[in-house]
């Protein structure tokens, strides 16, 4: 009796971790974010809401996420890569091109265009910027 106890217990504990395992391989990052550029600061910030889980419905991770190699050339979406803040390549001092040489400008360029070929109204300000 003791030896299927045992057996049971080691089972269940096997199952739970499998479970737990993949919740986090699953993690999908928070379901909504606040957008707000904390190094090129505009005078007037314009803070944007930003839907993640109703665009992850959608989209695929690489539409939108990549990262830079050694070289500083955009990289290609990974399965499973860190997520860097946007910003960390996309301020005015890492040197990008014009159209993407800010937080607000990489943002726009993607998400605005996105929005546009969609649907126009999607592209209004106030869909990702909410009056307060």
């Amino acid at each position: 009796m003791k030896k299927v106890t045992c057996y049971a217990v080691v089972a269940v504990l096997a199952l739970g971790l499998c479970f737990a395992g993949a919740s986090i391989a699953s993690d999908k990052g928070p379901a909504d974010i606040t957008l707000e550029s904390t190094i090129d600061k505009a005078k007037k910030a314009k803070i944007a809401q930003f839907p993640h889980a109703k665009h992850q419905e959608t989209l695929k991770c690489a539409e939108c996420h990549h990262s830079k190699g050694a070289d500083g050339k955009q990289v290609a979406y990974v399965e499973d890569q860190k997520i860097e803040k946007c910003e960390s390549c996309h301020n005015k001092a890492a040197g990008m091109p014009k159209e993407v040489a800010t937080f607000k400008d990489a943002a726009h360029a993607n998400c605005k265009e996105c929005h546009k070929a969609k649907d126009k109204a999607l592209a209004k300000c106030t869909v990702c910027h909410p009056k307060k």
